[in-house]
């Protein structure tokens, strides 16, 4: 039976950064910063360029009525999430079919094709919007458009080979087949063969919930998702002390790529039932290793590498401070044992404001949701949550419910 969590507060947010070095301190810091900023704005370029002419070419192979029965059969048996396919694995399919396929159709050879897939950051294929999903029926009547970015303008491509770019906050009429980064778990890569294997079964959870932090509902008040990448993926991260030092690292994510009694799927602005976020275990082990040290807890929409925060550190340390001076001491959390409620988490004070890794330069990033406050702290009450998500510029973003069984 779950008891209530008095009076905690807790971090929700996107996140993944620390601080900017200070091109001051040391005289090669910053074209050390620079070059690294450089590199990654060719790669990216090079990758953004590579998914231009796959999409292309997967257009002007649609044309053909026989493709286009095929498309639609690979889509329609994918047994990921969206009906989602890896798009290096599907070239590779059934010896190759996709990949002559696509290349005949745009005349040009296997190789290039190849060339490209090999640049591109591994993708997936698949329609992001249900009623597309539901509505297409291996018609002419498609559009093949691919995006870096979450939010970025997406640029499509007709079956005659017509470029449009799309609008990135609201998708067409007509159906679109995006081609976009990999968000889905569709197993390990072969970098050789481009070959996926299935993901491997899910650890079985243990018989008995373990003791712990759970969370039993959430509401946030925007997806935080382009229509273009389809379902949102919220994660709750737990954050605590980085060894002896002022930042913050990741010690548990929940979310869909978790396993056992960590994972939960919320692809609707609510969400209901039961999901393990730090077991006690966990819990005592922290506590021992830090004592007199709190944690936070995270809320992000994930943008790609399921579990695995990026974030700018600018942008979470300057909500951490717009918080503080907001609600001081009150942005963290520790559990602790009372004779009349029992085991239940408080509000308390946690000290580290920064991320121990520095994902500043990285345009691929998760989206910030927030830090969320004890709801009396805040003085707003929402049925069934007891804590408000707050955003930047101390903006409700949510409310969630926290339990300790």
């Amino acid at each position: 039976m779950f008891r209530k969590i008095g009076l905690f507060s807790i971090a929700v947010a996107t996140i993944a950064a620390c601080s900017h070095p200070d091109p001051t301190a040391a005289g090669d810091e910053a074209p050390s910063i620079a070059a690294a900023e450089s590199a990654e704005a060719v790669q990216r370029a090079r990758e953004r360029s590579a998914m231009d002419r796959l999409a292309k070419r997967f257009a002007l192979a649609l044309a053909d009525p026989g493709f286009r029965t095929h498309m639609k059969a690979e889509l329609d048996h994918s047994p990921f999430r969206e009906n989602k396919l890896q798009l290096q694995r599907l070239l590779i399919r059934s010896d190759h079919r996709v990949l002559r396929e696509i290349a005949r159709f745009a005349g040009e050879s296997e190789s290039a094709v190849e060339l490209d897939a090999q640049q591109a950051t591994p993708l997936e294929i698949y329609f992001p919007v249900p009623a597309h999903r539901a509505a297409w029926n291996a018609g002419p009547d498609i559009l093949v458009a691919s995006a870096r970015e979450d939010r970025d303008a997406p640029v499509a491509y007709d079956v005659r080979g017509r470029r449009r770019v799309l609008s990135a906050d609201a998708p067409p009429v007509t159906p679109v087949l995006a081609i976009v980064p990999v968000e889905t778990d569709f197993g390990p890569r072969d970098e050789v063969s481009f070959a996926i294997t299935p993901p491997p079964p899910r650890p079985a959870p243990e018989p008995t919930p373990p003791p712990g932090l759970y969370m039993t509902y959430a509401h946030f008040v925007q997806d935080f998702e382009g229509w273009f990448k389809g379902s949102p993926e919220y994660e709750i991260h737990i954050l605590g002390q980085a060894g002896t030092s002022d930042s913050l690292t990741d010690y548990q994510c929940a979310g869909e790529p978790a396993g056992g009694y960590y994972r939960f799927d919320q692809n609707s602005l609510s969400w209901s039932g039961q999901v393990l976020l730090f077991s006690q275990t966990q819990l005592n082990a922290y506590k021992t290793a830090h004592p007199n040290q709190n944690f936070r807890i995270i809320a992000l929409e994930d943008d790609d590498t399921g579990c695995r925060i990026k974030f700018d550190g600018n942008r979470f340390t300057n909500l951490q401070n717009t918080l503080q001076a907001q609600y001081p001491n009150l942005t963290g959390g520790k559990d602790t044992t009372s004779w009349t409620l029992g085991k239940y988490i408080k509000r308390a004070n946690a000290l580290q404001k920064l991320l121990a890794s520095a994902y500043s330069f990285i345009t691929t990033q998760d989206d910030l949701i927030g830090n969320a406050i004890e709801d009396v702290v805040v003085g707003r009450f929402y049925a069934g949550a007891n804590w408000i998500v707050k955003g930047e510029g101390n903006v409700t973003n949510g409310w969630i419910n926290l339990d300790m069984r």
